[in-house]
């Protein structure tokens, strides 16, 4: 099993090149970073994760900027978001750094993508919260235009681009779907809670799925290979559960489940901590 890594990376924890390095060196598989673009000081919604919201929120480094030092003092560990806020990107912009950011690791990256849970961050960008899920759908379509092989127009609900010259390309291979056109990009995984609408999204347009934990993937698994081959997808989802606290017993149940890798979360922290954490997980590796 490869386990990779998440961590809110800021201006007052280890750096992603000391860490990028560190993690390379010790035989993870990879470095997710979360995106947050601000934190509004008034906030009605609640955090997820619980009040008050931890400090590292407010402070978190842009994950594509932060990436793309781990990926220059690197060669083989993957770099990924987890997750990129898609409905507060321009999707043209999105597209160029995703893309960027791939051709330049050599393949390297993996787009995570998710809808949020921050209604005021959110607004701030000029997001509709009830239409978020269609806005990230049609903006994700959009960057598959610019991503395809040849100059491709797009005309969506939120957004439209004309036929374009749009290079680099990223590396991974066009993926097939049945009765629609193979998924271009980069490896795309969504974040969210299991449900109907969320399987369907990563059947459509994803290569698989970011859980929380990886609790409850017993019940949720039958379900997303369902939605998966009613999409006309060919073989099974990615299934790589995200912020993971590891034990032993966790990590051969997921096995047994066909997880084949995990996301384990490290602290915001200085380097002390954060190298105690990595050795701590090293009896892992």
């Amino acid at each position: 099993m490869r386990i990779a890594t998440t961590a809110f990376l800021t201006d007052e924890t280890i750096t992603p090149v000391r860490l990028a390095r560190e993690l390379e060196q010790r035989g993870f598989s990879g470095l997710y970073l979360p995106q947050h673009t601000h934190i509004p000081v008034s906030r009605d919604t609640p955090a997820p994760m619980g009040e008050p919201l931890p400090r590292e929120y407010g402070r978190a480094y842009d994950p594509v900027v932060a990436l793309a030092q781990a990926a220059a003092v690197t060669h083989r560990i993957a770099i990924g978001t987890g997750v990129a806020l898609v409905a507060q990107h321009d999707p043209i912009v999105l597209a160029k750094q995703a893309a960027s950011l791939d051709h330049l690791s050599g393949g390297r990256f993996t787009l995570g993508i998710g809808y949020g849970w921050n209604v005021e961050e959110a607004a701030d960008h000029g997001v509709e919260w009830r239409t978020r899920r269609a806005l990230v759908r049609d903006r994700m379509a959009l960057m598959r235009a610019l991503w395809a092989a040849e100059p491709t127009a797009y005309e969506g609900e939120f957004g439209s681009v004309r036929a374009s010259w749009a290079y680099p390309k990223p590396l991974l291979p066009p993926r097939e779907r049945v009765g629609a056109p193979p998924l271009v990009g980069p490896r795309t995984l969504i974040g969210g809670a299991a449900g109907p609408g969320l399987f369907a999204a990563v059947a459509e347009y994803a290569d698989g799925w970011l859980p929380i934990g990886g609790g409850g993937l017993g019940e949720a698994l039958p379900e997303l290979r369902a939605a998966w081959a009613e999409a006309g997808r060919p073989g099974e989802p990615l299934v790589i559960p995200y912020a993971v606290h590891p034990s032993a017993g966790k990590l051969a149940h997921l096995a047994d489940q066909g997880v084949e890798e995990v996301v384990v979360g490290l602290p915001a922290a200085g380097e002390g901590e954060v190298l105690r954490a990595l050795d701590a997980l090293a009896e892992f590796l």
